[in-house]
């Protein structure tokens, strides 16, 4: 490769970082004068590439963006980097993503170099994905309309179904989405409540944005993270081991709490032993109470006291009731 050739295509490179590019320093990055530059601008865009470029004291060079836009060039680095990141998608909970991850990967790959698609093949070879299992999965195009709507400061409308069950309908100004581990998670305002919440988003649904504009809040944490994090902390949601009684047989019990929830003993034929994995009160206490059946908990003593807790909010909700129905039936 002749050095003109080979220092275009360096320049290339550079400009497909979305920047504006000064040509004094896109010459002091390739060692050439303010002219030549110049004239190598000239002929990437005779060759078909979009380069912009803008006056002023901060102007520069920007490689425009377009259907029609040649070739992207990658890096050795980046190409791989693009690799690693396709076949570690292929686990994913985003529904969907790991068919569209596999063709992807599958044509960067018979672009690659050789030496390249040795470097990705033995890094593939080496490493195993551990799958989904039974974590409930993410709808990409919820994923698209929230980034969307948060890029844009859009408030948005969507369905919720909440941890004990319940289906909401909520207006909220959302700020950022975060994953955390398998699970993505929407920092929102909640415009009805008038406070910031965290939305699970494989319980989000029918997400639209509305075109309301909104100026951005100020999130009462250092970022996103952090205020998930502690949210999650506040919930009781530091991961937590529970064993229990469950009076019902272990096949059935462990049908219904799947493979993921740790493990169950059979004690006898109608009752068993659960050693749960680890994970929120909030979330052990829907797994005991969503299997409908007796159970006895020998620990942790903040699970007994959440389930009790739970059990009096219950009750307290549906005091009045059976009055209300003998007066309609009198």
């Amino acid at each position: 490769m002749s050095a003109t050739s080979a220092r275009l295509l360096n320049l290339l490179s550079l400009l497909q970082t979305p920047r504006d590019w000064p040509g004094s320093e896109l010459a002091g990055r390739l060692g050439v004068t303010s002219r030549t530059i110049r004239r190598d601008i000239e002929r990437l865009r005779e060759l078909g590439y979009p380069v912009h470029a803008t006056m002023g004291a901060e102007g520069g060079y920007r490689l425009a963006a377009g259907a029609a836009m040649p070739p992207l060039l990658l890096e050795d680095d980046e190409a791989v980097a693009i690799a690693v990141g396709l076949r570690s998608t292929a686990g994913q909970t985003v529904d969907g993503v790991e068919e569209a991850s596999v063709r992807a990967l599958a044509k960067l790959e018979q672009v690659l170099p050789s030496r390249l698609r040795r470097r990705v093949g033995t890094l593939g070879s080496a490493t195993v994905p551990m799958p989904a299992g039974d974590e409930p999965t993410v709808d990409p195009e919820q994923l698209t309309v929230l980034a969307a709507a948060i890029t844009n400061h859009e408030r948005v409308r969507f369905r919720y179904r909440t941890g004990a069950g319940e289906h909401t309908r909520r207006l909220v100004e959302p700020h950022r989405l975060v994953a955390s581990g398998r699970r993505w998670y929407l920092v929102a305002y909640d415009n009805d409540r008038e406070d910031w919440r965290t939305f699970r988003v494989d319980r989000l649904t029918d997400a639209f944005a509305t075109g309301a504009r909104t100026a951005p809040r100020e999130l009462p944490a250092a970022d996103a993270a952090a205020y998930v994090r502690e949210r999650m902390q506040g919930m009781g949601a530091n991961p937590q081991r529970a064993v229990a009684t469950v009076y019902a047989p272990a096949a059935e019990v462990a049908a219904r709490l799947g493979g993921r929830a740790g493990e169950v003993t059979a004690l006898d034929e109608g009752s068993c032993r659960w050693h749960s994995a680890p994970d929120s009160l909030a979330w052990l206490a829907m797994r005991l109470t969503m299997l409908g059946r007796e159970f006895t908990v020998h620990g942790p003593p903040e699970l007994a006291r959440y389930l009790r807790a739970m059990g009096e909010r219950a009750l307290r909700g549906t005091e009045g009731e059976a009055g209300e129905g003998e007066t309609g039936e009198a």
